[in-house]
């Protein structure tokens, strides 16, 4: 720590006494004291030496303050690790709730759901649409039975639930709502995330079903409600992992997702929502790609930027809406199905950047997703990963502990400011909405992608086991393969519940619900609660929906 006489100390005194005292009292510290194996006391974090400080409080600043530069929160993880919550859900309802118990055995400290196609984009099991993929690449969930018996013997009041789920967001997390009353546990006790981030899908994904105009209405309808009825509750999960996914590079993946949130803070203070109650409740989505240090600052940057954002742009008053809490994961597409197992040491050094760059929570990805769902040997062996990362390798017991190198610093002043003028050119268009009608971000993700897979295959970019160090090809290892009997089982299932359930009921609240999504401003999540309680199904409201709102046909972006 500087000497006394350092001009930063009375920064760090009104720090202290400020933000650092409150938060320790809500979370101490997991340790009396902390120091190296060589007993090497190990300071919460590292001030530059007295008479260097130059830029320091304005870039840097503390953790826990703004500009967030080192972190959300002033402990970080000496006073609790990230989240770990490995991405799970294939088959039956049945099938994915005793993967979940398994994890949870294992140590995971949250849940996250994948749901199959056809519940992504609003299909029952047993409609037409949906043949051939139930269960698939992720979990069927067509009622409040399925999610009953997903989530059966999980204490929602203790276990987060994160769920990957964009146009039929609101419907899932009714359900959820739903099975919490059922548990008896109090809907403000919920604590999880829905990802309902439908800007990205149009973007990057294409898991969309509804027109942008009725999809962001849908989206801040539920901030409202949630606002008030499940304040624990992550109201959107900002995805720039897709838009990475998609074959973006790093400073456009900030650029996009945060263009994106600025969208849905707008949307929401157009509906009339305070941007001090719904702002605490947005978090974010990261992809950890392979390139180390750019990935660490890539973090730092966004948070940064978004703190920025919020205060300066939006006006928000309270600290806590200017912090950016993100979920990461791992990069998919940089895992190959040639020599699998280098894939453990990939999402290692992906690991670790997320985690030097302050992630909130963290999925790491099987060995064998390249070929297939990950068998549950695959899943151990990444949740190792973060396990070891968190109880062995020390990276957590000090907050920030790149902060300063000259590196890192550079990395992410640069990304912050090429991050910015791309948000600059978009907010020129009119905003995020009007880019992706226009498919401006659709085209630079696609040149993004275009010149890496040329870098690849001119051996420029080296890809370990695929166009360098090429070993002759091994037998395909033992995989997780989906039960075709669970499409049969699924649609037995949802007509099960129609043939038992009220009908006069169901039909009588899927007016309703047309009723009000004709009407501009109704609200429509408590509907959606009231429907799903009655077994309405997922199809069921997502039709009337497309009835009122249309679907949305994605232009042909050249």
């Amino acid at each position: 720590m500087p000497d006394k006489k350092s001009p930063i100390i009375d920064a760090l005194a009104r720090w202290e006494d400020a933000v650092l005292k409150p938060a320790l009292e809500r979370f101490p510290e997991r340790k009396p004291a902390f120091e190296t194996p060589s007993r090497i006391p190990l300071e919460r974090f590292y001030l530059p030496e007295p008479g260097t400080e130059g830029r320091y409080l304005e870039k840097l600043g503390f953790p826990g303050a703004y500009p967030f530069t080192r972190g959300v929160q002033p402990t970080m993880y000496r006073g609790r690790f990230w989240t770990m919550r490995q991405y799970a859900g294939f088959g039956t309802a049945q099938e994915t709730n005793q993967r979940f118990k398994y994890l949870l055995e294992q140590g995971q400290t949250g849940l996250s759901v994948a749901f199959d196609l056809p519940t992504q984009i609003g299909y029952d099991a047993d409609h037409p649409m949906a043949l051939g993929e139930v269960g698939k690449v992720g979990v069927a969930v067509s009622s409040l039975a399925d999610m009953e018996t997903l989530l059966d013997g999980i204490p929602l009041d203790k276990v987060s639930v994160s769920m990957t789920i964009n146009a039929t967001a609101p419907i899932l997390l009714a359900m959820v709502i739903g099975v919490a009353r059922k548990q008896g546990v109090p809907v403000h006790k919920l604590r999880g995330t829905v990802q309902n981030d439908i800007l990205k899908e149009y973007m990057a994904r294409g898991t969309y079903i509804f027109p942008p105009q009725p999809s962001m209405r849908l989206i801040t309808d539920l901030f409202a409600y949630c606002a008030e009825n499940v304040p624990k509750w992550n109201t959107i999960s900002i995805s720039g992992y897709h838009i990475r996914e998609a074959g973006s590079d790093a400073v456009q993946e900030v650029a996009f997702t945060l263009a994106d949130g600025m969208a849905y803070v707008r949307a929401a203070l157009d509906a009339g929502l305070d941007i001090d109650v719904f702002a605490r409740q947005l978090s974010f989505f990261f992809n950890a790609h392979n390139y180390f240090l750019e990935e660490i600052a890539k973090f730092r940057a966004a948070r940064r930027l978004w703190a920025r954002i919020m205060r300066e742009e939006f006006g928000a008053k309270n600290p806590r809406s200017w912090k950016l809490r993100f979920h990461t994961q791992t990069a998919g597409s940089a895992l190959t199905a040639q020599q699998p197992e280098n894939n453990i040491i990939r999402v290692t050094v992906q690991a670790l950047a997320a985690v030097l760059g302050g992630t909130q929570s963290l999925h790491t990805n099987s060995m064998d997703e390249a070929l297939a769902l990950p068998t549950e040997k695959a899943v151990q062996i990444a949740l190792r990963t973060q396990q070891i990362l968190a109880y062995e390798s020390g990276v957590g017991d000090t907050v920030d502990p790149l902060g300063g190198a000259y590196a890192i610093e550079k990395l992410t002043d640069e990304i912050e400011a090429r991050a910015w003028d791309y948000i600059q050119r978009i907010e020129a268009m009119g905003g995020a909405v009007k880019a992706i009608e226009e498919g401006f971000m659709q085209r630079e993700i696609q040149e993004s992608a275009y010149r890496a897979q040329q870098a690849i295959e001119r051996g420029e970019q080296i890809v370990v086991g695929v166009n360098k160090f090429v070993t002759e090809p091994e037998p395909i290892p033992e995989l997780m393969r989906v039960d075709e009997a669970a499409q049969a089982a699924q649609i037995a299932r949802v007509k099960q519940v129609r043939a038992q359930r009220d009908q006069a009921r169901v039909d009588a609240i899927l007016a309703r619900i047309e009723a009000a999504a004709r009407t501009p401003d109704a609200p429509l999540m408590p509907l959606f609660v009231e429907a799903v309680e009655a077994y309405a199904t997922l199809g069921e409201i997502a039709d009337v929906l497309r009835k009122v709102f249309g679907e949305y046909r994605a232009p042909i972006v050249v």
